[in-house]
């Protein structure tokens, strides 16, 4: 087996919290617009609708809060299996419903399922990863999320041709596999070397870096320079700052802390869950009338976002943050352009027409096809920029002693975001849709400008390097950081063999891989 072999097995197996994540985001899209679903829940209204998709945001943002105390108490690993098992139960819910509010129970259920795993399952891959693949590692999850769209859309494709209310409980049923398969397997992945570490069990993170950096060789020399600067960085941390959120608000943390809110925020603000959620109303807008064909369309928009993140997962270490970033948000915003002026038209040639433009008319087939490859641009424009980097930046800026304190605080600051957008969507598509799209348009340039004034890059840099970075000016297109010999003053390695031997053991945790 390959000595890179287990850093992508465990953070494939961690990612698989996203796959749920990215199914639930899915699975109700076209579900909404079949018509046994709709007449099963006494035709919900556009707010309605909302309150439905919603319901899911308001568990993750709660979720996401309780993720930190538990990831911080009882480790990064055990959170997320706490995770899969609450996602079996509200998936079990759903799968069961029969009355609306119980639909919504149960996407509650499963929100705060997604609140710890959004929360917890970049946190872990960052700290598992080296930093030369840390950008790589984290950009699974958001891989992960792109297929459990894409499955979730190629489901319910399938289930629209079913007679009877399998149509739609067939999808809702389905997550629990996945959610019983994470279980299951994180049992057999280790615990983080940085919660090791920072619990005392000095021995045990070391033999967890052996696996990860040198397959099984624990006592190579980078296993070793990497645990003391583990240590040396948490002891630091314990002497100068307090493990408390008011920390998060106070320099030198205060500008990581409104940097990673920022970032949760803006991707929401992307629009992306509008698309991915009610795409199947714009499609529906531009024509298209039979629930296979829209749902047909919505596969293929997941299959454009699952394809489009394979770039940034290989080489956004190469690339970099900020170009990644600034490129993709530049394309979104001439896309979303683009398409708010064929939305636009298309609502004009229908009215002057009187009819459906796409029937009646060759130019609005002709606009109605180039509105749907506008929203496949958009969002392969997305997949491979805002996508992983939204989760990659609040996982890899913050400190040791608060990151999940603060990863839970942005993660929720996200789940607001998709609250709003998901709940007010609905409601705006059907009052004018090209307008919702252009005012995205205009959302994304300032994003545009908060990420060339303020985001500094720190891909091939380890975690303890980023207090470095944060110290420096705000202005991050002035000062790029450099990495540096002085940054750390390293030991010997006499050093780590006399803490391992003064390590204090509370109790040995479970045998890691």
């Amino acid at each position: 087996m390959s000595r890179k072999a287990p850093k992508y097995v465990v953070s494939s197996v961690a990612a698989l919290g996203g796959l749920l994540f990215g199914y639930d985001i899915g699975i109700m899209a076209s579900i909404l617009q079949m018509e046994l679903f709709i007449e099963y829940f006494d035709h919900p209204s556009p707010l309605a609708t909302g309150i439905i998709v919603s319901s899911l945001t308001i568990g993750c943002f709660i979720g996401s809060l309780l993720s930190a105390p538990l990831a911080d108490r009882f480790s990064r690993k055990r959170t997320i299996m706490l995770g899969a098992l609450v996602c079996t139960i509200g998936s079990a819910i759903q799968f069961g419903s029969i009355s609306r509010a119980m639909l919504i129970a149960g996407r509650f259920v499963n929100g705060l399922a997604v609140g710890f795993l959004s929360s917890v399952v970049p946190m872990y891959q960052s700290e598992t990863a080296p930093p030369e693949n840390r950008g790589r590692m984290v950009s699974l999850q958001q891989w992960a999320i792109t297929w459990g769209i894409f499955l979730a859309f190629g489901i319910d494709y399938g289930c629209s041709f079913i007679k009877g209310p399998k149509q739609f409980r067939l999808p809702l049923g389905l997550q629990i596999v996945p959610s019983i398969i994470l279980l299951f397997t994180m049992v057999l992945m280790p615990f983080s070397p940085r919660w090791l570490v920072a619990h005392n069990y000095i021995s045990d993170a070391r033999r967890v870096l052996g696996r990860l950096r040198t397959y099984g060789h624990a006592s190579a020399p980078e296993v070793q320079e990497e645990l003391r600067l583990i240590h040396e960085t948490i002891v630091h941390e314990r002497e100068t700052m307090h493990s408390s959120y008011w920390d998060l608000l106070k320099y030198p943390n205060r500008r990581r802390t409104f940097l990673g809110c920022g970032m949760q925020f803006m991707q929401q603000f992307t629009g992306i869950n509008t698309l991915m959620l009610y795409a199947p109303t714009i499609f529906r807008d531009i024509g298209l009338n039979s629930i296979q064909s829209i749902a047909l369309c919505q596969a293929i928009n997941g299959l454009v976002n699952v394809i489009s993140t394979i770039p940034a997962i290989l080489w956004i270490d190469r690339w970099g943050r900020r170009p990644t970033l600034l490129i993709g948000t530049i394309c979104i915003i001439l896309f979303y352009l683009v398409l708010s002026l064929l939305m636009r038209s298309y609502n004009t040639l229908a009215s002057e027409s009187g009819t459906d433009a796409s029937e009646s008319d060759q130019n609005g087939r002709s606009v109605g096809i180039a509105s749907i490859s506008m929203v496949y641009l958009v969002v392969a424009s997305f997949a491979f920029s805002w996508g992983p980097c939204g989760w990659l930046i609040p996982s890899e800026i913050f400190p040791n002693q608060l990151r999940a304190k603060a990863i839970s605080i942005t993660t929720s600051t996200n789940w607001i975001a998709n609250f709003v957008v998901t709940l007010l969507s609905p409601v705006l598509l059907h009052a004018g849709g090209w307008k919702l799209i252009m005012a995205f348009s205009l959302v994304m340039v300032i994003n545009l400008t908060v990420i060339f004034l303020f985001l500094p890059e720190t891909k091939g840099l380890s975690l303890e390097d980023m207090d470095s970075v944060f110290m420096g000016s705000i202005w991050a297109f002035k000062c790029p950081f450099r990495k540096t010999k002085s940054l750390h003053c390293l030991s010997s390695d006499s050093a780590v063999n006399t803490l391992v031997q003064n390590e204090v053991l509370n109790s040995v945790p479970p045998s890691t891989i």
